[in-house]
């Protein structure tokens, strides 16, 4: 079985890899009938001298290969007919702009799995960007602060070499009394936690951040049954949340009168409410006035997110009265940063600790007959047809939706 890691060919370019050098030796070592051939690459995070010299093969050769693996979206006409293909499609959530990439592998053949639907039996996601998100999600939103009110400058996150650096510059800064509002309890959510924790910010509860005024920065980490509550009156939890998204409305503009800087690192699903509206921005009481939208829906929950930034230029500021957008250190602006590829910033970590989930949870299903249903469920086409678990998606290859 050939393995080939493809160069990344998307615009803006992608430093990121799924398997690093010492990722490809595992998985040489581990399964013998496994061969990794790596395309040439000067944009890589990874050298090709560093898996060159870790002894993995680096070759135009991704023709000989079984199975080709990517981060991004490859171009059309850069794949290549009846191969196996791993990589973000971006497709899943009949995105309009991918259509002809998903059409396209369908005609040319290609077994599609994307790495969004990588699951375990548990349904549950195993290889994910998320918590890099939220750890240059957490470090850029801290640098915007310092940005906003002209009290610290923080180094891009794109500037320095992995999270220890990112944590040695935050340990360097001194924030006011201020409350930080973080929401999400899952990868991304926990990443940017890491960052609090490893500044020592104290975390409180609930009660005490709505009600007590502190001498030192705090921050409250709070998940859906904290910020939605049932329209019905009826004591609510996550799950019921989950399952009947639409019978819930938002109980987050409780935080937004006392919160200072805001960091979104929450999962939003179809059909729930949005944790504050354009209209709640402009209540008198609403006192947010920095935004790190990590979860980066636009015109969406988080309703002072009405672009994504870029790495290059990573916050604009919203005001809230005209709904427009303004310079970000006006005093009428919310400052907004909502960088859609926060995980570009830190390449090498990314890479690494996406990179042991892959040979963890995927790799080993080409060897063990897919035991655990990891390839059935993340194949989304298969003989040029969708396959039934993906089927949904028929309208939209054909152009009805």
């Amino acid at each position: 079985m050939k393995f080939g890691i493809i160069q990344e060919r998307k615009n803006p370019p992608d430093r990121r890899v799924v398997l690093s050098p010492e990722a490809c030796v595992q998985v040489q070592n581990k399964f013998k009938d496994a061969k990794i051939i790596v395309e040439p690459s000067n944009i890589r995070v990874f050298k090709d001298e560093e898996y060159s010299t870790s002894g993995i093969t680096v070759a135009s050769k991704m023709e000989e290969c079984d199975v080709l693996i990517g981060v991004k979206e490859v171009p059309v006409e850069s794949l290549i007919s009846n191969k196996k293909y791993f990589f973000f499609s971006h497709t899943i959530k009949k995105q309009p702009y991918n259509r002809k990439l998903l059409k396209a592998i369908l005609e040319k053949n290609i077994e599609m799995y994307d790495h969004e639907v990588i699951t375990n039996t548990k349904e549950q996601r195993v290889v994910a960007f998320g918590r890099y998100a939220g750890i240059v999600g957490a470090y850029n939103g801290l640098r915007t602060y310092g940005l906003k009110y002209d009290l610290f400058q923080l180094p891009k996150a794109e500037e320095l070499i992995n999270q220890e650096d990112l944590i040695k510059q935050l340990k360097g800064i001194t924030l006011p009394n201020i409350k930080i509002m973080l929401t999400g309890r899952g990868r991304v959510g926990n990443g940017a936690r890491e960052m609090l924790d490893a500044m020592q910010i104290r975390k409180v509860n609930v009660t005490q951040y709505l009600e007590e005024d502190f001498k030192e920065p705090v921050y409250c980490q709070i998940d859906a049954s904290d910020y939605n509550k049932r329209k019905d009156g009826v004591r609510g939890n996550k799950a019921d949340f989950f399952a009947k998204p639409e019978e819930y409305k938002t109980n987050f503009t409780r935080f937004t009168k006392v919160t200072d800087f805001y960091i979104a690192g929450h999962f939003y699903g179809d059909g729930a409410p949005y944790l504050y509206t354009r209209e709640d921005a402009k209540h008198p009481d609403f006192k947010i006035k920095v935004v790190a939208d990590v979860s980066c829906d636009i015109d969406g929950p988080v309703a002072t997110t009405i672009r994504p930034s870029t790495i290059a230029k990573p916050v604009y500021g919203y005001d809230p009265q005209s709904e427009k957008e303004i310079d970000f250190k006006d005093p009428k602006a919310i400052a907004v940063m909502a960088v859609d590829n926060l995980p570009c910033e830190l390449p090498r970590d990314a890479s690494n600790g996406f990179g042991e989930a892959f040979v963890k949870h995927v790799i080993p299903a080409f060897f063990n007959a897919d035991k655990d249903g990891v390839l059935h469920r993340a194949r989304m086409t298969e003989n040029g047809k969708l396959t039934e678990r993906y089927s949904y998606l028929q309208d939209y290859v054909d152009g009805k939706e």
